[in-house]
Parts: structure tokens; C-alpha cells; sequence
């Protein structure tokens, strides 16, 4: 799953039904779900295993059965545990505002802050008719966009009045977004040199506060966060490109090629060079 493309600037889907499905195992390039955000919705399912899943600095621990709703704009991002998960990622008012009715419920949905972000348990409604969302999704059978739809606005109208997961108040919100303006430019810049100064800078922050703000929101140093998110888009090239380990390392902004094998090890347990054999060996078959 290429969790770099999951911002506001990529369609899902097709245009007539934007709607699309990922599966994510540890042989997916990027397993780890770094902290992302966009405008359509996301629905999030675990298999097996658990996932330890951040919406706006609030942690949740999902196991197998488990689901989340992730309303648009919210921070989230993933730590699996031997863990196979799936998402739908959609835009929302698209997909279902066939009709004034439709348009005029979506809206009133959009607008409840009780429905737009939350975990249900196995066996609960929700989880009940999530699995059967990511079900029809991907035996795809005749007429399954018709099934997706329906299921989608069961979903919804079994979560009005449900109160959200993550609750916000004005303030968090204001500080959430000055760190969304962080995560952009970590985004933008990760392969150029980057000071702590710098990110408290775009914050608009002292330092010493940012760092205290951006740990409760990642849990993660904003400079332990920069390395897991180069490191993260290092093991997806290895993988899915032929380039050299030394391009890779320089492309994802390390200057150092000790460093980089050292920070490597730490967050992914195996040197590049093993790395890259392992998934490529995994994603043959093993022939």
C-alpha cells in the first residue's frame, strides 16, 4: 500500500465510483502507516494481528474484527503488529449525493461531529457492516457497486449519534493544523537538510513547545519523526526500484551512509541490502 499517494490531491477510484481498496501485509512496500491526512473519508479494517492507530494525537489499539471511520482532514497514521489490515479510502459526498435527499443527509452527517471519527469493536453494527463493505469490494461481483453504496449508507446511519472517538476543541484544532503544516513540509523537504528550528519555524512555535506539542499528536520527537518517515520511504524504494542503496540513502535526505544503516536497522531490523532481499524473495514466492 503507497501511503505517500493518500493526500488531498489523488483521485480514488474512478470517477463514476471513487472508491478504492488496499490490502496491507508486512510484504506490502510500505506496512507502517506514516501519519497522513486528506480529504476523503477512510475506512480501516483489521484482519489479524493489531494495529495501533494515532487519529489527531489520540491512540487506539485495533485488533482483528476491529474497524475505524477516519473523517476527512483527520491526522491518522498506524503502527501494525504482525497485523494484515485493509482500507477503502473515498470521497464521501461523490459517492453517495445521487438525489437532494442523499446530498441533503450527507450533509447533515458531514456537519454531526458525533458520526465523522471512530473505532468500533468486533461484533459490533459497525464492524459488522464494515466487513461486508471491504467484502463486496473485493469479490466484485456483478451489481457490488450497488452493494458498496448500500452498505456505505447503513454504516453511516448506524453511527448517528454515536459519539466520536476523537473529540476536538477549537484549540486542539488550531494546534493540529499547525502541525499538519509541519507533516506538508516534512513531506515536501525530507530530502534536504532539516533543523528542529526550522520545523518549530513553520509551527510557529518556540522549540522547546513544539517538541512537547508534536511528540503528543506522533509520539514521536519531531526529529525522531523526520528519520522514520525518511526511513519509511527508503524501504518502499528498495523495494518497488533498482536504484543503488547509496541513491536511495542520499534521495531520502541522509548525508551519511553509517547513519543511515544504523537508523535502517533500528526501525526496520535488518541492514537495506537484507532488506530489500527479503521482500523481493517474498514478493517472488520465495523462487
Amino acid at each position: 500500500m503507497n501511503y505517500s499517494e493518500l493526500h488531498e490531491n489523488k483521485r480514488r477510484g474512478t470517477f463514476d465510483f471513487p472508491i478504492e481498496l488496499y490490502y496491507v501485509d508486512e510484504s506490502s512496500p510500505r506496512y507502517q502507516m506514516p501519519l497522513h491526512w486528506h480529504l476523503e473519508y477512510e475506512l480501516i479494517l483489521v484482519l489479524k494481528g493489531s494495529l495501533t492507530l494515532f487519529l489527531d494525537g489520540e491512540s487506539f489499539e485495533l485488533c482483528e474484527g476491529d474497524c475505524a471511520w477516519v473523517g476527512d482532514g483527520v491526522v491518522h497514521g498506524g503502527v501494525p503488529s504482525d497485523c494484515v489490515y485493509e482500507c477503502v479510502v473515498f470521497d464521501l459526498g461523490t459517492l453517495l449525493d445521487d438525489t437532494p435527499i442523499c446530498a441533503r443527509s450527507t450533509s447533515e452527517f458531514l456537519a454531526d461531529e458525533n458520526g465523522c471519527t471512530s473505532v468500533f469493536k468486533k461484533g459490533s453494527v459497525q464492524a459488522v457492516l464494515a466487513d461486508k463493505v471491504f467484502e463486496a469490494m473485493e469479490k466484485e461481483q456483478k451489481g457490488y457497486e450497488w452493494t458498496t453504496v448500500g452498505l456505505m449508507w447503513q454504516l453511516m446511519g448506524s453511527m448517528i449519534g454515536v459519539k466520536s472517538a476523537v473529540p476536538c476543541s477549537p484549540k486542539n484544532r488550531r494546534q493540529i493544523l499547525r502541525l499538519k503544516n509541519v507533516l506538508t513540509y516534512i513531506r515536501n523537504n525530507y530530502e534536504n537538510p532539516i533543523t528542529l528550528s526550522e520545523l518549530a519555524e513553520v509551527a510557529g512555535m518556540t522549540p522547546r513547545y513544539f517538541c512537547r506539542a508534536f511528540a503528543i499528536l506522533t509520539g514521536r520527537t519531531p526529529i525522531e519523526y523526520l528519520n522514520y518517515y525518511r526511513i519509511e520511504l527508503a524501504g518502499e524504494r528498495l523495494i518497488l526500484t533498482s536504484n543503488s542503496v547509496t541513491d536511495i540513502a542520499f534521495g531520502c535526505g541522509f548525508n551519511d551512509m553509517s547513519y543511515f544503516s544504523r537508523m535502517f536497522f533500528r526501525l526496520k531490523g535488518a541492514t537495506p541490502t537484507a532488506y530489500r532481499k527479503e521482500h523481493l524473495l517474498s514478493s517472488s514466492g520465495g523462487n
